[in-house]
């Protein structure tokens, strides 16, 4: 945590926010909410940010809705959970409300055919950008004061992406390649890191 707060209203706001600028799904919010919570308004770290997504990805359910719900328990309790679990799912609901009452009416129209053709690639990249950027921290973010079984901290911190980048291609195998279920991959991923980390 840090010295910053906010309102809860205004906590509110933000996730309303988050939730109407996400097009592309999970990631893409925590992109969003990463620059908005951590960099603009320092209302979390960056290591508690990036703890909760690793926590908010490993919890069955959306991963967006995860954090927003997370992010406002830890700021002002189950309140604090639901507020901003509204906030950030109600920019959703409404624009699917809307979209489902005239879509049948639209959906054939050349306008409508060429934005969609165009805005399919559009969220892919978006998606793509987000994805990378969760991609490198996940392998390249080092928590302060980490520490290993192996190594002396300082040392460490520099040969950290070694371990997690086998780590990583170790899962894809095995996720790819085998009929192992996910849930597997993510529980040994918390025993590689309570060993190794």
């Amino acid at each position: 945590m840090t010295d910053t707060t906010v309102s809860l209203p205004f906590l509110f706001c933000i996730f309303f926010y988050v939730g109407l600028i996400t097009i592309g799904g999970g990631l893409v919010a925590i992109t969003i909410m990463q620059e908005v919570l951590v960099e603009h308004f320092h209302l979390v770290t960056n290591e508690l940010f990036y703890n909760m997504v690793a926590i908010s990805e490993s919890t069955p359910g959306p991963m967006g809705v995860n954090m927003a719900t997370y992010v406002g328990t830890e700021l002002y309790g189950v309140g604090g959970g639901i507020v901003t679990t509204l906030g950030q799912v109600l920019p959703s609901i409404i624009c699917i409300l809307i979209i489902a009452r005239f879509f049948s009416r639209f959906q054939n129209k050349a306008g409508v055919k060429a934005a969609f053709s165009t805005l399919r690639p559009a969220v892919t990249g978006i998606i793509a950008v987000a994805a990378a950027k969760v991609f490198i921290l996940a392998l390249l973010f080092v928590p302060a004061g980490t520490v290993s079984v192996f190594a002396e901290p300082e040392t460490w911190k520099h040969l950290l992406i070694v371990p997690n980048a086998l780590f990583y291609l170790l899962a894809c195998f095995v996720l790819f390649k085998t009929k192992v279920h996910p849930i597997f991959v993510v529980a040994a991923g918390a025993v590689f890191g309570v060993l190794f980390c």
